[in-house]
Order: structure tokens, then sequence, then C-alpha cells
């Protein structure tokens, strides 16, 4: 009886190992990816300028979804690597919260608040198209809900915390999920040729970004395609969007029970703070510490540091992710829904953030 009194505490001791052992290959995939990404981009560089030539400088961020595409849609992923790989978007949260070094608060402030002025239109702008185009496609009305959650909020993540409060099918968050990662994938190519050609500034561009391109880590690599600076702007801009996931799922969730369709919400404050994606508070947590001065300035570069190698296993999970067989599998239908959806959203957002560059000289 002793025996087995001591050997539980160990099995159970054992377990959290376990599971950290689990995510070693795919978490070492993702770094190998994201460091070759950034080897290539390094090497192209070192040859142009050895050899005085003009060739175009494509970021380490390009290069490493586009092996980690290369990579998923030709031999796949393996299982031994897929629990590591799944962790790229807590690499994006750590990013995102260790990017809050890099702004003062009066920074997250003032362009947080021109964020939540801009995201609030885009949400309704959003809202209205989705579910318009939803009717006109006949789509099964929670299928459009899904679809005008993902397109205006957080992509999968918002898809994904509505899908359980609406009571939706796996079949209708499935089919939302792959149109939203289609679109998400792109938008990450398009958004940046679209930027250059309209000579938009950094500020501008990251704020388009963070506005219209739906998945955080997509909206985050077509920033820092864009530059640094934009890629900064984006998280700002994006981060602001996810804030509002809560209140936009409660709304959702207390529509399709006053229908019969879904339970009824009970403790309404619980359930927000729930919803709510808590690096946000993260992010302004760390913000608020290197405005306080807290870190000096070798510690500020190392969290810099520390944030740009976050991203960099996210980017290469982005491409991972992305099975281009499986998207196409899920059915035209809810895909031309997203597609024109998110071209409207696009332009609507970029109009917006136009005007804005204007007025307040982004």
């Amino acid at each position: 009886m002793a025996e087995g009194t001591l050997a539980l505490p160990q099995i159970e001791a054992a377990r959290p190992v376990q599971g950290l052992v689990r995510l070693v290959p795919g978490v070492l995939l993702l770094a190998a990816i994201g460091y070759l990404g950034k080897f290539i981009e390094q090497s192209i560089s070192t040859y142009s300028k050895a050899n005085h030539l003009h060739l175009p400088n494509i970021e380490y961020v390009l290069w490493a979804i586009l092996i980690g595409l290369a990579v998923s849609n030709t031999v796949g992923i393996p299982a031994v690597f897929q629990p590591g790989v799944a962790t790229y978007e807590f690499w994006l949260k750590a990013g995102i919260v260790l990017l809050g070094s890099r702004f003062l608060l009066g920074d997250v402030l003032k362009l947080g608040g021109l964020s939540l002025s801009l995201v609030v239109l885009e949400l309704a702008v959003a809202f209205t198209l989705m579910t318009l185009l939803g009717r006109w496609f006949k789509l099964r009305p929670k299928l459009t809900s899904l679809l005008a959650v993902g397109s205006s909020v957080c992509g999968v993540s918002a898809i994904i915390a509505t899908k359980g409060a609406i009571e939706a099918d796996d079949e209708d968050a499935s089919y939302a999920i792959a149109a939203i990662l289609a679109i998400g994938a792109i938008s990450l190519f398009t958004f940046p040729l679209i930027g250059h050609w309209l000579h938009m500034s950094d500020r501008a561009f990251g704020m388009w970004a963070g506005l219209a391109v739906d998945n955080t880590a997509e909206a985050t690599a077509a920033g820092a395609l864009y530059s640094d600076a934009a890629a900064k702007i984006a998280v700002l801009a994006k981060t602001t969007r996810n804030a509002m996931i809560g209140f936009v799922v409660l709304g959702y969730a207390i529509y399709y029970a006053s229908r019969g369709q879904a339970h009824a919400v009970g403790n309404k404050a619980a359930f927000l703070w729930q919803k709510f994606p808590k690096f946000v508070l993260g992010f302004l947590l760390i913000s608020v510490l290197a405005t306080a001065a807290v870190f000096n300035k070798g510690q500020l570069g190392s969290l810099a540091n520390l944030s740009r190698w976050a991203f960099l296993l996210t980017f290469a999970g982005v491409g991972l992710r992305t099975n281009i067989r499986e998207l196409k599998a899920q059915g035209l239908r809810p895909f031309a829904v997203g597609a024109i959806g998110e071209a409207a959203i696009a332009l609507v957002t970029l109009g917006m953030v136009l005007v804005a560059a204007k007025a307040f000289n982004l």
C-alpha cells in the first residue's frame, strides 16, 4: 500500500514532464524554419553587397512562411511534430506581451484610442457586410455569424470562442475557419504590395493591417513584411480588436439564446472575463513598466530581442499550419462569402486609415 501511495505522486509528477517533452520536436522545427528564413535573408543581403548587386530585400518573415508552406503542402507534418507546431499561438502571444516594452503608455493610449474608434467602425462594417452576403449566398445563419465574427474581431480564435457560445455545428466552424485561413494567407501577400503601391507610411500601413487582416499572426506578419515599425502598429491595432472579442461573443450568445438556439448566458461579467484575451493585459503591464523606467536600456533591448525570437517561431507556424488541400476541400460558397466580404472590408478600412492618416499625421 505504501508503494502505491509513493508511486502515484511520481506518476502525476511525470505527466507534465512528458507533456513538455512531446512539444520539443515541433518547437525545434519552428525554430529551425524561422532561423533558416533569417539565414536566407542575411545570405542574400551579404551576397548582393559583396557583388554590388541590387537584389530585392525579402524579409525573413516571408522566407519562414514560404518554407513552412512548402513543408506543410509537400511532405506534411509528421505526428511527432504536431504538438510543438501547435504552440505557435503561444509564441505569438508571448511576442505581443514582450512587444509592450517598445511602447510607452502614452503611445498606447494615443494610438489605442484611435484604433478603438476605427475598430468600432470596422466591426459595424464587417458585421453588416458578412450578414448580407451570407443571406445572399444562402448560408446557414450560424455559419454566417461565425464568418462575421472571424472577419471582424480576431479570426480563428473568435470563431472557436463563438462556436461554443452559440452552439454551432462542427461543420459550420470548419467551413468558417477554412475560409478565414485562406483569406488570411492571401492578405498576407497582397497587403504589403498594396501598401507599397500607395506609398503608405509605416504607421498607416500598420494600422490598416491591424484593422483588416483577421488572424493576429497574419496581421503581425503582414506588418513585419512592410517594416519593423509597421509591425508594432499592426500588433497594437490588432490587440485593440482582440480586446473586443468578449463583448462580440456575448452579443451573439444572447441573440441565439433569445431565439431558443443556444443556452442562456448566466453571469455576464464572468462570461466576458472568460473570453477576454489575457495576453492583452500582459502587453499593457509591460508597457506600464517600461513607461515607469523599471527596465534599463539593456533590458529593454533584451525584451525586444526576445519578442523578435518569439515572432520568428510564430511566422514559421503560420506557414506550417496552412494546408492548401484541406482548404480547397471545404467548398466554395463560404470561401466566396469570405473573399468578397474581406475585399470589401479591406477597401473600407483602407479608406478609413487614409483619412485618419491625414487627420492625425500617421
